[in-house]
């Protein structure tokens, strides 16, 4: 179970997380999404539903179950990362998690950190984080524009778009999807009374009358609030029959310093559970990041992964694409479960996962343009726009820090002298005084904070700047509950004398098992 500081954590809304697997993409991997199961539901079905499997269609409830945030991100989502609680596969975690990307995530690890005080962990939630968010039809667009085969689809934002919507697609079969970034939809309940945020149907006037019972209305599932999601898209779209499915991934392996693809026959389930009981069916083909995929390549996956004839030229031709379509938008994973094959042969990309490098995000301005962040907290959002990572927990210590690792490290000593961190701020490396001061704006709006503990290591930092900061937001924001402080590092001393002759009740510490217990030891008193 993830745990924070040796806390365990519940996240609160796993369709949100901030947690990562080792796969995500740092301040953009796509969190846990829509779903139900796959089949009709195709690509980007969010954590595949509960309960057993209802067949290939993927009728509600179909897909095997996957824990769910995030990071986030969980499931099987395109464009989003899997949930807390549903790591990776454990054989792709050792072979491919490059440790770059390992690095610049630290900040979604706390919710997978091992309990350091298991004796004396403290229940908390996690209100998870989102970093780059697409909804399932937006993954969809990105693959089908780049030439991979995914269900033919239409985006509605009204009853009457979605009638019309399912009379152009002229398809036997219709599903209409709720888009949101949650998962479980196939089991979810609207506020208009309407069960279930995943339907089929052969009646284009049926998708208009269900259409109009969810657009509008929120849609509550096992991860989203109490209260729900509010629906603003449907989808709707072919529904196709799978006759066999296998499983697809491209991943950045740190062991061969390139892309490797891996595949196996066995599609559509677990993939970690193929590689634990029949490990001869996972299949590994190194890419050269120069060379690029070669034909012999593409041919030679397509037949281990069990597709014959023309099937093998098409899945080659589609490996192929996915590639491609790796780099264009530099990902660091590509996973495509099921890769399967329709009794009419076709070779189609049913339910995929695509994680993006944050670093990259300078030369994909248009895929991160598409961001949803409309199911975001608003404080999270505010604290993006001034470059600040925030997370919530369910304690009343606001931390204030700069770095991941130290974060973590703030929390766990926090618990260790008995209190709970409410949230806390990174602020990064080249900070600024008003962002000092806006990251104070947001700590202090949260009612639950009754202490705040900064604790900065100056090494890029520099400690004068951020003593500057905080004497300002002080002094403008009427800082009424207790302040500890602890810096160290660049500039420390002129920092404490900013701190000591500002005339502000900021209380210093001279290390951080010292502003921990300061912190705790003011709020017991309060």
């Amino acid at each position: 179970m993830p745990t924070v500081g040796g806390a365990v954590t519940r996240p609160k809304d796993p369709r949100r997380l901030k947690a990562k697997t080792g796969r995500g993409r740092g301040p953009g991997a796509v969190l846990a999404p829509p779903g139900v199961g796959r089949g009709a539901w195709g690509a980007g079905a969010g954590p595949r539903a509960e309960g057993p499997r209802a067949g290939a269609r993927g009728r509600p409830g179909a897909g095997r179950a996957r824990p769910s945030p995030p990071p986030p991100s969980s499931s099987s989502d395109l464009g989003r990362p899997r949930a807390v609680g549903s790591p990776a596969p454990s054989f792709l975690f050792k072979m491919a998690s490059p440790v770059a990307a390992q690095a610049r995530k630290l900040l979604r690890d706390l919710a997978l950190r091992p309990p350091l005080l298991a004796a004396r962990s403290q229940a908390v939630q996690l209100t998870p984080r989102r970093w780059l968010n697409l909804q399932e039809y937006q993954s969809k667009k990105l693959m089908s524009d780049n030439g991979v085969k995914v269900q033919r689809f239409f985006v509605a934002d009204s009853a009457n778009e979605a009638l019309e919507a399912a009379k152009r697609l002229n398809a036997k079969e219709i599903v209409l999807k709720a888009q949101i970034l949650a998962g479980g939809r196939g089991k979810g309940v609207f506020s208009s009374g309407l069960k279930g945020g995943v339907h089929l149907t052969k009646d284009p006037q049926v998708v208009g009358q269900l259409a109009k019972q969810m657009i509008g209305y929120n849609l509550a599932t096992k991860q989203t609030p109490k209260e729900g999601v509010k629906v603003n898209k449907v989808m709707v779209a072919e529904a196709l029959d799978i006759s066999r499915e296998t499983y697809l991934a491209i991943l950045m392996d740190r062991s061969c310093n390139g892309p490797v693809l891996v595949g196996s026959p066995q599609g559509g389930v677990d993939i970690e559970e193929v590689a634990a009981s029949n490990p001869e069916l996972i299949f590994k083909e190194e890419i050269d990041i120069i060379e690029g995929i070669k034909d012999s390549q593409a041919q030679r996956m397509a037949e281990n992964l069990g597709f014959l004839g023309p099937l093998k030229n098409q899945a080659a031709d589609q490996i192929k694409k996915l590639y491609n379509l790796f780099l264009k938008i530099d990902a660091t994973q590509v996973e495509v479960n099921p890769f399967g094959e329709t009794p009419g042969g076709q070779v189609v990309c049913f339910d995929a996962k695509i994680n993006f490098d944050d670093n990259a995000e300078f030369r994909q301005k248009d895929i991160f343009a598409m961001d949803d962040k409309s199911e975001n907290e608003p404080i999270e959002n505010e604290a993006a726009k001034y470059d600040l990572k925030y997370i919530g927990l369910d304690g009343n210590i606001a931390c204030f820090v700069n770095g991941a690792g130290l974060a973590m490290a703030t929390c766990d000593i926090i618990f260790l002298n008995g209190g709970k961190p409410a949230n806390f701020l990174d602020l990064g490396g080249g900070v600024k005084e008003a962002q000092v001061y806006q990251a104070f704006k947001l700590l202090t709006a949260d009612p639950k904070v009754e202490a705040i503990l900064v604790n900065i290591f100056g090494g890029i930092v520099n400690c004068a700047i951020i003593a500057n900061g905080i004497t300002k937001a002080c002094r403008e924001l009427e800082l009424k509950v207790p302040l500890v402080v602890r810096l160290e590092g660049t500039n420390v001393h002129e920092a404490q004398n900013i701190l000591s002759n500002s005339g502000l009740p900021i209380t210093s510490a001279v290390d951080l098992e010292d502003a921990a217990k300061k912190s705790v030891a003011s709020v017991a008193k309060k």
